[in-house]
């Protein structure tokens, strides 16, 4: 994480949810960080003097001093991408469109259906994950 947030503020100044968002479009989806990971990082980061704050609009934006720009640039310039190597984006994108369809036919049987609809609904969604489980254990 603190290296992510070293090599993103070499760019520019961001805010928080920002850096959150750009790990996650530069590293393909592969990973989005928590703010509980983010926000404790920039702060330890602030502590040791690497980063300062200052508002804007209400929100924390974040630049990089000087001993900040040289840890960056002894840092890697793109940790992100150890995060999306190996990773197939087309079954990525295949088992996103499955998940999203899956529970979105669940939400719309919980929002419109009976209470024995719904019932049936969240026993389905509960069989499907022992499934996948099994899968894992390799047994039918």
């Amino acid at each position: 994480m603190r290296a992510s947030i070293l090599a993103l503020l070499k760019d520019r100044p961001m805010h928080g949810y920002e850096m959150i968002q750009e790990i996650a479009e530069r590293s393909g989806g592969a990973w989005k960080p928590s703010p509980g990971s983010v926000y404790p990082t920039l702060q330890l980061l602030e502590d040791e003097g690497l980063i300062i704050n200052e508002t804007e609009g209400g929100k924390k934006l974040f630049a990089l001093t000087e001993s900040g720009r040289t840890a960056a640039d002894e840092g890697p310039d793109a940790p992100w991408e150890e995060a999306s190597r190996g990773i197939d984006f087309e079954a990525l994108g295949e088992i996103r469109q499955a998940g999203f369809g899956l529970m979105e036919a669940f939400g719309q049987v919980w929002k419109t259906g009976s209470k024995e609809q719904r019932e049936k609904a969240l026993a389905v969604i509960n069989e499907a994950r022992k499934k996948l489980y099994l899968i894992l254990a390799d047994e039918d």
